[in-house]
């Protein structure tokens, strides 16, 4: 996938915007690795649809890249997660890092699980990989089974860690490093920070300077959060928005407006919706198996970590959202002009 210079200069200067809008004082508190900032690329520009914080696939999309490239890349990996340890734990060793996610071994991304579990191993750190009933708190902190776990690479979709509530409690009372935390997730991936992202009139009363808030405007389409009490004029309008559940991930219940029956629309009103404006998806040319050529629809990813992009890929996909299930989908390495 190649993408145009002027597209990554505007993806920069988007996160580099977003991220001193949304800056908060971190002293003492880890940062959250892995950050992703999801843009659509057309004829108008770069447009940022999503921000995640707990964005999947960069360790296997190393495995795209060149050899030489793969390895300073994971190298940046392993620094992220030792820079995010010593923000709170300063020289104290790291020796045990569990990554956590419901039923791990049943994941789709469950071969990344393992690439970092190699990584983190081979520099030295043991390694586990736990669903959170495996974890139990102690007086000391969280284990699992019998040994004890300093850092946690949470890949949990249970952004508050609700149903987490020990190791909630244990984050809280700094007896380990989660991350990405539910601080991270609050700050940066609830949907509503994206209508603010796009309020001139909020933004400035925040005191953030003119120049940023152009950036932004002009990067991110603009999102409102959607009330019941205007239904009529949302149905009228639905054409020229998307629709996107305050909490979701993963595209789940996400709907493009013109694809919208009545009753959807009807849940989506009683529901905590946000839309943003329509930024319709660049598309490439893909060959498949068979010989064939057939037209994609793709957006670019960026992984990024204290406001620095780290890796993009793009992810290829056919329908309203992206997915892995269409032929010849899935990661592209990008390759920039």
């Amino acid at each position: 996938m190649q993408v145009a210079a002027s597209h990554v200069a505007q993806m920069r200067a988007v996160i580099a915007a977003v991220e001193e809008a949304l800056a908060a004082p971190n002293q003492g508190a880890a940062l959250g690795v892995f950050y992703g900032y999801d843009f659509h690329l057309n004829a108008e520009g770069a447009h940022l649809i999503e921000i995640n914080t707990n964005a999947g696939g960069a360790f296997l999309n190393t495995l795209l890249l060149e050899p030489q490239q793969a390895i300073t890349i994971q190298t940046d990996f392993l620094e992220m997660f030792r820079h995010e340890w010593r923000l709170v734990r300063g020289d104290a060793p790291l020796k045990c890092i569990a990554i956590v996610d419901e039923q791990p071994t049943a994941q789709f991304l469950y071969p990344e699980f393992l690439l970092a579990q190699h990584l983190f191993e081979q520099a030295g750190i043991r390694t586990l990989i736990a669903a959170p009933s495996e974890l139990h708190l102690r007086s000391d902190g969280i284990y699992c089974h019998e040994q004890r776990v300093d850092l946690i690479y949470n890949r949990l979709t249970d952004f508050d860690l609700q149903h987490a509530a020990h190791l909630r409690e244990a984050w809280a009372a700094q007896q380990l490093v989660c991350t990405p935390n539910p601080t991270h997730h609050q700050r940066y991936a609830d949907k509503r920070q994206l209508a603010w992202l796009t309020d001139r009139a909020a933004l400035l009363a925040a005191g953030i300077a003119p120049a940023t808030i152009e950036i932004l405007l002009r990067g991110i389409p603009q999102t409102k959060i959607v009330r019941a009490d205007a239904a009529d004029v949302w149905w009228t309008e639905r054409k020229q928005w998307f629709f996107k559940p305050m909490s979701g991930y993963g595209s789940k219940g996400a709907y493009r407006g013109d694809k919208l029956t009545k009753r959807v629309f009807e849940e989506i009103m009683q529901a905590d919706y946000v839309a943003q404006r329509l930024a319709v998806p660049g598309e490439c040319a893909v060959s498949l198996k068979n010989g064939e050529t057939t037209a994609l629809k793709y957006d670019l990813r960026c992984y990024v970590y204290n406001g620095h992009i780290q890796l993009m890929a793009a992810r290829l996909y056919q329908g309203q959202t992206t997915n892995f299930r269409t032929e010849g989908g899935g990661f592209a390495r990008v390759i920039k002009l």
